[in-house]
C-alpha cells in the first residue's frame, strides 16, 4: 500500500498527500477562506463526493461550489433531508419516502393521516431553522443491505423497506446519512453540516402517488426552494409571485378560455368559445404559413392497427405512453404521434427523386398516457394537438430542409415574441437503428445548425428512440424555458416501412424522414402564451378585439350597427348593451383584457362615430368607424 498519493488540482498542479487524505482537508489547502465556506462537496475523478470522503489512490480533485448547478443541487438535497427530519420531529409517526432536489428547489413525499396546512408548513420551517442553526454534521456510513433493512423495519419506515427490497440483487451495501439522530437512505453526497443551510422557503403541499403510479397510495408532497444566499432566494420568490399572477390556469378561468374538469377526466382540456377561437386563430395562421412554404395538408386517423405500431417500434419503446382499444377482435393503438399515417400516404404510390422533398403537414390530435403526478394545466395533458409535419427527402436535400425548418422556427418565435435556445439531443440508451444511420442523422442536424450560424448545446442521450433531434426551447417573460419546436432526423422508420423513391439512376433508394413541429403542442404553446402576456394578448391574437359599451338603452341601435360593421370587416367584436353603469362595464372589459372598448353615447350616436379606449386606459377620442377599422387592420398586420 502506497504511503503517498498524487492529487491533481483544478489548475493542473499536482501535490502529494498521505494515503487516505480527507477531501475537505485537501481542498482547504488550495481554497481561500471565503471560497471554502461555499464549498459544499467535491469531485474526485469527476464523481461528486462528500468533503469527508477519504482518497486512497491518485486522483483529480476539485471543489463543488454552492453557487454552481451541481452545488446548488447538493445543497437543496440536503435541505430536503432536514425538512424530513423537521416533519418527523413536529409530527411523530409520519413516514418518509423520497426527497430529491429538483430544478427550482426540492421536495419530500410523506405518508401522514392528516392534511398538512399552511400553519404546519410554518411550524416545519421553524424547526428546519433550528436544525440549521445547530450546525449538525451530515454523517455518511455504509452498511450491509440486511442491516439497513432491519434498521428501517424497526423504525416502521415501510417505504424505505420497499426501496431496499427493490434494489438489484447484486447490491449488498447501501449508504445512510445521519444528522442529529435522524437517519435516511441516500446515495449522497451532502453538505458537510446543516449550518450551510441559510436561505430556504417551504412553498406548497400537493398530492403525489407513491412512485408516480396512480395504483399506489396518495402521499403528501411538500415543495420547498433554497439557495446559497438570501438575495438569490428573495429574487426567486419575487419571480414565483410574478408567476402566480401569470398562472395560465387561473387566467384561463378568469378569461373564460378553457377548463380541465375531473368529471371529464384528468389531463383533458375543454375549450370554451374564447379559448377555441384563440386556438383557431393560431391554427389558421399555421395553415397559411405552411402552405406558403410548400407543405401539403394531410389528415390521418386517430387509431391504427397495433401491428403498425409494432412495426414502427412504438409498441416496444413507447407502449407505456399509449392507449389501446379493440375493434372486431383486432387490437388498435390510439396514436401518440402522427408519423405512421404520413408514411402510408408516401407509400401509396411510386415516388421519383423529382417528387422530393414531400412535406406533409397535419394539425394532428394525439393521446399519451401521462402519469397523474406530471399533469399540469395546458403544458402537460393527455390529449393535445401538434403542428406536426414529416418531410421525406433525399440525403442530399437534408441540409437545406433542416435549415429551412430552423428558419421557420425563428420566424414563428419572432412573430409570437419569444426568445429561444437550441439543443442537439443525441442517441438514447434504448433506441432502434444502426450506428451508421445515427451517425449520419446526427451529423446532418449538427451541420445544418452550423451552416445557419446557430449556437447550440449538446444534450447527450436525450434523442428520440428512432433518431437524434434539435430542440428549440423558448424563453418566456420570466426567462423560464419551454420545449416547443423540434426537428428529428430519422433513417430508421423509412427502412422499417420500406419507403423508396426512384433515383436518377433508375434504381430504388431509401428516403430520409424529418419529423418536426414549429409551435409543438398547441395546448402547451397557448399555456405559455397566456403567461407570457398575462392574458393580455396582442391585438391580432385576442379572441375579442373590441367590445362596444353603450351608456344607456337608447344607444343600443347604433351599437348594434357598429358591431355589424366591425364583424363585416373581420374584426372580432362583442356588444355590452346591459343596463349597467358605464364605469362598471368598462372595468369588466378591462378585467377581460379586451384591447379596445368603444364607448357609445349621445355624442357618438349624433356624429356617427365611436370613442375607442385602450385597455391601458388611454382614450383615443371620437373617430369614424372606418378609421377604427383601418387602425385595427394596421396593428394586426404587424402580427404583434
Amino acid at each position: 500500500m502506497a504511503e503517498r498519493i498524487q492529487i491533481t488540482l483544478p489548475d493542473g498542479k499536482q501535490v502529494l498527500h498521505p494515503f487516505g487524505a480527507v477531501v475537505g482537508e485537501i481542498l482547504a489547502g488550495i481554497d481561500d477562506t471565503a471560497k471554502s465556506r461555499s464549498t459544499v462537496a467535491a469531485k474526485v475523478n469527476g464523481v461528486p463526493v462528500d468533503l469527508s470522503r477519504r482518497v486512497t489512490a491518485d486522483a483529480v480533485v476539485g471543489p463543488i461550489d454552492a453557487a454552481t448547478p451541481d452545488g446548488l443541487s447538493i445543497l437543496r438535497h440536503s435541505m430536503s433531508h432536514v425538512m424530513a427530519q423537521a416533519v418527523q420531529d413536529c409530527f411523530p409517526g409520519v413516514q418518509v419516502s423520497i426527497g430529491p432536489s429538483i430544478e427550482d428547489g426540492f421536495y419530500y413525499d410523506f405518508d401522514y393521516a392528516e392534511t398538512f396546512t399552511p400553519q404546519d408548513l410554518e411550524k416545519i420551517e421553524e424547526r428546519m431553522r433550528q436544525i440549521a442553526a445547530a450546525d449538525i454534521p451530515f454523517e455518511r456510513r455504509e452498511v450491509s443491505r440486511a442491516e439497513a433493512l432491519a434498521l428501517f423495519q424497526e423504525k416502521g419506515e415501510t417505504y424505505k423497506v420497499e426501496l431496499i427490497n427493490d434494489l438489484p440483487s447484486d447490491v449488498q451495501t447501501v449508504s445512510l446519512y445521519a444528522e442529529d439522530g435522524y437517519v435516511d437512505l441516500c446515495r449522497g453526497p451532502h453538505i458537510p453540516s446543516t449550518g450551510m443551510i441559510r436561505a430556504f422557503k417551504l412553498l406548497s403541499v400537493a398530492g403525489a402517488y407513491w412512485r408516480g403510479d396512480e395504483r399506489n397510495k396518495m402521499l403528501q408532497r411538500i415543495y420547498g426552494t433554497g439557495f446559497a444566499t438570501q438575495e438569490a432566494l428573495d429574487d426567486h420568490l419575487r419571480i414565483l409571485e410574478e408567476a402566480r399572477k401569470r398562472d395560465h390556469r387561473r387566467l384561463g378561468r378568469e378569461l373564460d378560455l378553457f377548463q380541465i374538469n375531473e368529471e371529464a377526466g384528468a389531463g383533458l382540456v375543454i375549450w370554451h368559445p374564447k379559448g377555441a377561437l384563440l386556438r383557431t386563430i393560431i391554427e389558421d395562421w399555421e395553415r397559411k404559413e405552411h402552405l406558403k412554404r410548400g407543405y401539403d395538408i394531410v389528415i390521418g386517423p386517430q387509431i391504427l392497427k397495433a401491428e403498425l405500431w409494432k412495426r414502427s417500434g412504438h409498441f416496444d419503446h413507447y407502449r407505456d405512453h399509449m392507449y389501446f382499444t379493440e375493434v372486431d377482435e383486432q387490437s388498435y393503438g390510439i396514436k401518440p404521434m402522427n408519423c405512421l399515417a404520413h408514411m402510408l400516404i408516401y407509400k401509396s404510390k411510386i415516388r421519383s427523386y423529382r417528387d422530393l422533398p414531400l412535406r406533409y403537414f397535419e394539425l394532428g390530435t394525439v393521446h399519451r398516457h401521462e402519469k397523474a403526478g406530471v399533469l399540469h394545466g395546458l403544458p402537460r395533458v393527455r390529449q393535445f394537438t401538434q403542428d406536426d409535419a414529416h418531410i421525406l427527402c433525399t440525403p442530399g436535400q437534408l441540409n437545406g430542409e433542416i435549415r429551412a425548418i430552423a428558419d421557420f422556427v425563428g420566424y414563428a418565435m419572432g412573430i409570437f415574441g419569444f426568445e429561444y435556445e437550441v439543443e442537439l439531443s443525441t442517441r438514447p440508451e434504448h433506441s432502434i437503428g444502426s450506428d451508421e444511420d445515427w451517425e449520419l442523422a446526427t451529423r446532418a442536424l449538427e451541420g445544418a445548425l452550423k451552416d445557419n450560424g446557430m449556437a447550440y448545446e449538446v444534450n447527450e442521450g436525450d434523442g428520440a428512440f428512432y433518431g437524434p433531434k434539435i430542440d428549440f426551447k423558448l424563453k418566456d417573460a420570466l426567462k423560464r424555458k419551454w420545449q416547443c419546436a423540434t426537428i428529428q432526423c430519422d433513417f430508421t422508420l423509412p427502412e422499417r416501412f420500406e419507403l423508396s423513391y426512384i433515383g436518377e439512376d433508375g434504381e430504388k433508394h431509401r428516403p430520409v424522414m424529418l419529423h418536426r413541429v414549429i409551435l409543438g403542442s398547441i395546448e402547451r404553446f397557448i399555456g405559455v402564451l397566456i403567461e407570457q402576456h398575462t392574458g393580455a394578448f396582442p391585438l391580432w391574437l385576442s379572441p375579442v378585439q373590441a367590445v362596444l359599451v353603450t351608456v344607456t338603452e337608447k344607444h343600443i341601435p347604433w351599437g348594434e350597427e357598429v358591431r355589424k360593421r366591425l364583424l363585416d370587416a373581420d374584426i372580432r367584436a362583442e356588444g355590452d348593451f346591459r343596463n349597467e353603469k358605464l364605469g362598471y362595464k368598462i372595468r369588466e372589459a378591462q378585467m377581460q383584457k379586451t384591447p379596445y372598448m368603444l364607448v357609445i353615447g349621445d355624442r357618438e350616436v349624433t356624429s356617427g362615430q365611436v370613442s375607442p379606449r385602450q385597455r391601458d386606459g388611454k382614450n383615443l377620442g371620437s373617430i369614424d368607424v372606418e378609421a377604427f377599422i383601418a387602425l385595427v387592420r394596421e396593428q394586426c398586420a404587424q402580427y404583434r
